[in-house]
Parts: structure tokens; C-alpha cells; sequence
């Protein structure tokens, strides 16, 4: 077991809300002790929706240690089932109150005899996978229950839909740039004429699972989250499924085939639906990405024949290790993922693209073999952002875990045709700001040092101390100037001529500056 703040991924309990929160009709119930009930607020901050299903906190602390944490499962379990009447309700523990050893099976079984909703415990080891893994086993688990309900009621939907249509498995909560890549992908399927059948966990309404098998395929853009529930559809119904991720304009133009190939595959498609999407794909590989172009032109000529060093989940390591080789000129000195269950695939994937493989699920190794290797650039999770910082290395956050930074406001997929030029920016753009660093440095532009300095005849009344000085030095340039006039300002308005630290701290403590 390893510490969790040395992992790329979270724990297993954030995992179970990621499928839940998203989908409309379902409800987690945590039990937690306080402290591991976050989800709610990295769903409301990063995400910036107004309009999920929250989940509920059965807090653990002492008080109910001491008569037994079970009932309050069951209690929580029966009030949520009257107030809001989910279907189904997934309790789960986490990893700190799993160590009570208690029963979740048990409790479920309790809990159903009186509640109005279905309860599933979530059947995930918390000690043994991640975060990642526990969302893909929950969606799995959700969507094995409804259309066995649905069997049993005889509501099965198996009648196929008279147009191509496919379900799409796999886009959480909380994942990079999901819900941007999600809207990609239908106006994508739309253009090529595909319907969308179903779209699971985001926004799904989860008594709509009974029609999955209705739909002729089933895409999952993100291995992470939905290949289980993909490999469960196909064994019992026989639905085929593409697990491939239209990022880059080789690979988005190679998912378009698979689609097209499975619609013609499909025995009951009248001839009138072979289509040829090759026409569609031509016109936008010419008119929509812009990445390989603009890789040629002068500005991001310093980017070509670079080095990069490129971890992440199995689905944006592999993306941005291909890509870049490519499309851009840019080779990866040391590339893999930290979803170490999914990584022979990975690394079979990036054949040819990399130099040597990084797989590891240890941010502090992962950096350990950047401070080694010294590579020009890094394009990783925010935690290689924050070694590229202090090693002062282009870096770009490309897949998660990300900072609420990377969770934009406006439009920017990942995926598909739009999403190629995404990409570019964000491999390109580290070494273009750190090009402009270095012309700082030689230049001085956009210095206001040289506006706010003192008058000569201010300055010989001044005598700064050597460690102010060098406190001076670590401020950023472009706010040294500023800071500096309000700390001599302050000096003179208090009589004081020898600066030192302590005024320094002084001064930002009354003039209230940073």
C-alpha cells in the first residue's frame, strides 16, 4: 500500500462518485469519516455545473464508533430512497472506514429490505485499486443491474434502432476536458450520420440503461472509465465495441473508419446505410485541424526535433506520445501511464514514438526521472507541472489528475478534428512562454522596474541589507519594480534608511501588496 499523496490517481471511494454524480436518477452514499467527503465540492468547483446529484455523506466519527456505524448506513440509505427515490443507490465505503471491517453487503441487504430504491454496494476493493479502477467496476456494476432488471420485467429493448446508432461508455466527472470531448463526439456522430443511443455516466438517465442493446456498437473514447461495462455488453448481447481515441487527425480519422466498418458489419443493415465516410473525413482533416500546419510555421519552429517526457492515464499518455511524434516533430524521450492495469496496451500503442518507457504510479518517481533526464519539455499530469516548475522546464497539463485551471470555461475538446488544434496549443505553447522568458531576461520587456525606481537622491538615503537584496531578486519581474517602490515608500514615510527583510514584510503588511 503506498501513501496517497505520492499517487498519480485518487483513492478508490472518489471513483464510485465520478459514475454516480454525473448520471441522472443515482445516488452514492459515502461512508466516511470527515474529511473524505470532498466529492461534492470537486464537482461543483472544477466543473462549474450548477445541476449534478450530489452525493451524501454517512459521516463516521467517534460519537457513532461508539454504539456501531451500521445503522446509520441503513438509516441513510432508507431516507435518501424516500427523499429523492433514486434508482439505484450505490453505497460505498472508503478507504479509512473500511478498516472497521464491517459488512457492505450486509448493509445493502438490510437497507433493501426497507428502502424504496435499489441499493448496490459498490464492489471494489479500496485497498487494491484506484480511483480510475473503482469508476470503471461501478459503471460496470450499474450497468450489469438494469438490464437484468429490465430481463425480469420483460423490458428489455433489443430491437435495434432503423438508423446506425451507438452508445457512447465512459465520459465521468472530473476527467480532462470530458464534457467538451463528449459534445465532440456527438456532433461528430451526427455529421456521419450515427445516432446516439445512449451517452454513460454524463447525463445518462440510468432507467434508460434497459436500452443499450438497442444501439449496433459501442464507443469508448476513455479506457480508463466504461471498457468493463463495453466487454460486459459484448458478452451478453453481442454489441461490439471500439475503444479507441479519436485524438490527432491519423488517429480521429482511423475511430471514423472502425465506425463505419462496424455499421457494415452489422447483418440487419439494409444497403442503403453503407455509407463512405472517407468524403467527410478528406474535407475536415483539410479544413478543420490546423496543427500540422501550423507546426511548419516560423513560430513554432523551435518546438520541432525537441524532447519531451510525457506520463498520464493510459488514454492521454498514449495521445500526446503519438501525436507529437507524428504530426509535430516532437519525440518523446520517456512516455507511459500510471495505470499500470492498462500499460502493456499503452506502451504497444507508443511503439516507435518514445525512447523509453515511464510507468509508474508514483509522482515522486516520475519526477525523480525528469530532474535525471533533463528533458526540454513536459507534458503530464499537474504534478509534473508543479517539477517543470522548479526545475524552470516547459510544461503543459494534458491529462488528469489537472488543477481547476485546466477545467476551461469556454470550448476546448481534446478529441476529434477540433481537438487536434487543442492539442497543438497545449504541446506548443510551453516552449513558445518559455522562449518569451528568456527574451525577458535579455531584453527586460514588460519590466516596470525601471519606471518605478526611486529618484538618485531617494536611493543614497536608502541602504538595503544583502538578504533583502536577494529577497528582492526571487520576486517576479514583472511586479519587482512595484514592489519595491512601496517598500522604499514606506521606509521613508517611517523614517527608516536601512531596509532589511523585516521591513520588507513590514511594508506588505501595512500596504497591503504581495
Amino acid at each position: 500500500t503506498k501513501p496517497a499523496h505520492r499517487m498519480h490517481a485518487g483513492p478508490a471511494h472518489i471513483g464510485t462518485p465520478r459514475v454516480a454524480s454525473p448520471s441522472k436518477n443515482a445516488h452514492a452514499i459515502m461512508h466516511a469519516p470527515p474529511g473524505d467527503d470532498h466529492s461534492n465540492v470537486m464537482r461543483s468547483m472544477p466543473e462549474r455545473d450548477r445541476d449534478f446529484t450530489p452525493v451524501t455523506a454517512s459521516m463516521v466519527d467517534r460519537h457513532v464508533l461508539a454504539r456501531g456505524s451500521q445503522d446509520k448506513v441503513v438509516d441513510n440509505t432508507n431516507r435518501k430512497g424516500k427523499e429523492e427515490r433514486p434508482d439505484p443507490i450505490a453505497p460505498t465505503p472508503t478507504c479509512t472506514s473500511s478498516i472497521l471491517q464491517e459488512d457492505p453487503q450486509n448493509l445493502v441487504r438490510r437497507a433493501s429490505i426497507t428502502s424504496d430504491s435499489d441499493a448496490i454496494p459498490a464492489d471494489v476493493n479500496h485497498h487494491r485499486v484506484d480511483e480510475p479502477q473503482a469508476a470503471d467496476g461501478t459503471s460496470e456494476q450499474v450497468v450489469r443491474h438494469h438490464p437484468n432488471k429490465a430481463r425480469g420485467q420483460g423490458t428489455l429493448g433489443r430491437s435495434l434502432a432503423n438508423i446506425p446508432s451507438a452508445n457512447t461508455i465512459g465520459i465521468p466527472t472530473l476527467g480532462s476536458h470530458n464534457q467538451h470531448d463528449c459534445r465532440e463526439s456527438k456532433r461528430s456522430s451526427r455529421d456521419i450520420g450515427t445516432r446516439i443511443n445512449q451517452i454513460i455516466p454524463e447525463g445518462g438517465f440510468v432507467g434508460n440503461l434497459n436500452n443499450l442493446p438497442k444501439a449496433r456498437f459501442n464507443f469508448v473514447p476513455h479506457r480508463e472509465v466504461g471498457l468493463m461495462t463495453a466487454v460486459y455488453l459484448d458478452e451478453e448481447f453481442g454489441m461490439p465495441c471500439i475503444s479507441m481515441t479519436p485524438a490527432g487527425i491519423i488517429d480521429t480519422a482511423e475511430c471514423i473508419r472502425q465506425m463505419q466498418e462496424r455499421v457494415g458489419k452489422w447483418a440487419s443493415a439494409p444497403p442503403k446505410e453503407k455509407v463512405d465516410h472517407e468524403p467527410y473525413i478528406d474535407q475536415h482533416t483539410r479544413s478543420v485541424p490546423q496543427a500540422a500546419w501550423s507546426s511548419r510555421s516560423i513560430d513554432r519552429q523551435n518546438s520541432t526535433g525537441k524532447r519531451a517526457v510525457i506520463p498520464g492515464d493510459a488514454t492521454h499518455a498514449t495521445a500526446m506520445t503519438k501525436i507529437p511524434s507524428r504530426e509535430m516533430g516532437i519525440r518523446a524521450c520517456r512516455a507511459g501511464t500510471y495505470c499500470k492495469h492498462d500499460a502493456e496496451r499503452s506502451n504497444e500503442q507508443v511503439r516507435g514514438s518514445r525512447d523509453e518507457i515511464l510507468v509508474t504510479d508514483d509522482h515522486t518517481e516520475a519526477g525523480d526521472t525528469i530532474g535525471r533526464v533533463e528533458p526540454p519539455a513536459i507534458s503530464g499530469t499537474q504534478m509534473e507541472r508543479h517539477v517543470g516548475k522548479r526545475l524552470d522546464t516547459p510544461r503543459g497539463v494534458t491529462s488528469p489528475p489537472v488543477h481547476i485551471q485546466n477545467f476551461p470555461s469556454g470550448y476546448r475538446p481534446s478529441s476529434g478534428y477540433e481537438g487536434t488544434n487543442q492539442i497543438a496549443d497545449s504541446v506548443h505553447n510551453p516552449h513558445t512562454l518559455g522562449t518569451e522568458d528568456h527574451l525577458l531576461d535579455i531584453l527586460g520587456g514588460h519590466d516596470t522596474e525601471a519606471v518605478t525606481e526611486s529618484s538618485p537622491i531617494e536611493q543614497d538615503m536608502l541602504i538595503r541589507s544583502p538578504e533583502s537584496q536577494l529577497g528582492s531578486s526571487q520576486i517576479p519581474r514583472s511586479v519587482r519594480g512595484k514592489t519595491k517602490g512601496k517598500t522604499e515608500k514606506s521606509a521613508r514615510q517611517n523614517g527608516i534608511t536601512n531596509i532589511t527583510v523585516e521591513v520588507m514584510y513590514a511594508a506588505r503588511e501595512i500596504l497591503g501588496y504581495s
